[in-house]
């Protein structure tokens, strides 16, 4: 029997121990399923005969190894900081490694290492990045096996709230990791290449500008720019490419929306607001605005943000309950950006019977045989549930299938990697399709790159 240790049964584990665990009969397989609360272990086992779930602090060391000694494959459903330590007793013990997270520079440092004892440390096949990488290297290699040339490649993700669901006037919800919302486009300005040249976008204009998306049945969205668009140009042998955007998707709306909380200071988490705990939501806004003996709070947001009263802007100010005398931040120390994190968590928290989607959406612009000409992928997936969300499907699935073909030799070569090579996306992309997760591509004349980003 395989034994598969999964270390971390949070949201994102359920549609990954649930995959294995169908599969676990015909399979061989044996999961162990270790988290620091026991309690959420022995929830996701189901009671299924083939998992058992153990308390596993990766702290303590004698622990942790203990449980990566018995696996035969590990899986690191950690924060991504949390991955070395267990990475590095995987190399100790000969064990292969699978994680949804970005490479590190820690973690490409054990790539000699993971391929002199023969290990595949697969990392960076969740969703975003995971499926990304699979689907967009997939037309790729197909476009200059053809004898194409690439121009143009632009790559966009977003989780949102599903139609059925979308409930409020920012058509959002948080899917995700709320405090990675509330901190997007930080530590930097967003680089990318258009048509050659190289352009940046400095924080504080990051939510102004803005491409438009169309996605047949599910009307237009939005992107704003990631913070680096040129990170995977040599790993997808872009090199040479004129055009390299990546950006965030969003319901139309909400990133000039967002840009409110931004330019007030709002989303800053570099210093600690004084009192916070006993400060109201209304006092919180007023600490951002400019003193007046007279005006209310409610007026001179108004002026400084440049809004009437009648603006759809100010409605989605109001929705959030921003200006409640009564209503406590109720967080010590807190920094701007965590009491605008719990602000929203009040509006924005996915209701019992709310559904998440993910919306992916590729532009691959290229010549062959002195013809230009465009490829547009989508993809949209909608949860099942709050337990199977769209989410955890997406970063689950392929972890999943990645491990099983990594136990049955299907995957070989060894060393530190992304799920960038032909053995790794064909059956992976093959498979989502019976999950749901199926990327449609139109053909079309090259249409080039938008060179005004902004809002219309």
């Amino acid at each position: 029997m395989k034994t598969i240790l999964i270390i971390g049964a949070g949201r994102s584990a359920s549609s990954l121990i649930h995959y294995l665990l169908s599969k676990s009969e015909k399979e061989n397989l044996h999961l162990i399923i270790g988290d620091l609360s026991l309690a959420l272990a022995e929830k996701k086992t189901n009671n299924h005969p083939n998992a058992t779930a153990i308390a596993l602090d990766i702290f303590d060391e004698n622990q942790r190894k203990a449980a990566i000694e018995k696996a035969n494959i590990v899986i690191s459903m950690l924060p991504a900081h949390l991955h070395i330590e267990v990475a590095k007793d995987c190399i100790v013990y000969k064990k292969h490694l699978v994680t949804a997270s970005y490479v590190s520079d820690a973690m490409q440092e054990l790539d000699a290492a993971a391929k002199e004892n023969n290990l595949i440390f697969m990392n960076e096949i969740g969703l975003d990045p995971g499926i990304d990488h699979m689907s967009a290297m997939k037309v790729i290699d197909d476009i200059k096996e053809k004898g194409g040339e690439m121009l143009l490649f632009e790559s966009f993700c977003g989780g949102l709230v599903a139609p059925e669901s979308d409930t409020n006037l920012w058509n959002y919800k948080f899917t995700w990791a709320p405090r990675n919302v509330v901190l997007a486009g930080q530590g930097g300005a967003a680089k990318f290449i258009q048509e050659g040249t190289y352009k940046y976008i400095p924080y504080c204009n990051l939510f102004r500008r803005t491409e438009f998306l169309d996605v047949e049945g599910y009307g237009r969205f939005e992107a704003y720019s990631n913070r680096d668009s040129l990170k995977y140009r040599s790993v997808y042998g872009l090199d040479n490419v004129l055009t390299l955007y990546r950006g965030t998707i969003r319901r139309v709306g909400f990133s000039k929306a967002w840009n409110m909380f931004v330019q007030l200071g709002m989303t800053d988490d570099s210093y600690v607001m004084e009192d916070s705990e006993n400060m109201s939501y209304r006092e919180f806004v007023n600490s951002f605005l400019p003193y007046h003996p007279t005006d209310s709070v409610e007026i001179k947001t108004r002026l400084i943000l440049k809004i009437d009263q009648d603006d759809i802007m100010w409605d989605k100010l109001l929705e959030l309950d921003l200006f409640n005398r009564d209503k406590k931040v109720g967080l010590k120390n807190a920094t701007p950006a965590q009491i605008l994190e719990k602000i929203l968590s009040d509006s924005w928290t996915l209701q019992p019977k709310d559904k998440d989607m993910i919306v992916m959406y590729h532009k691959f612009g290229y010549e062959i045989h002195g013809k230009k000409e465009q490829i547009d992928s989508k993809m949209v997936c909608i949860g099942d549930d709050q337990t199977y969300t769209a989410m955890a499907k997406t970063v689950g699935l392929p972890v999943a299938m990645a491990t099983l073909l990594i136990l049955n030799g299907k995957i070989t070569t060894p060393g530190v990697q992304l799920p960038i090579r032909k053995e790794v996306y064909e059956p992976i992309l093959k498979e989502l399709e019976e999950y749901g997760v199926v990327f449609k591509e139109q053909s079309m004349s090259y249409l080039g790159y938008n060179p005004d980003k902004e809002f219309s």
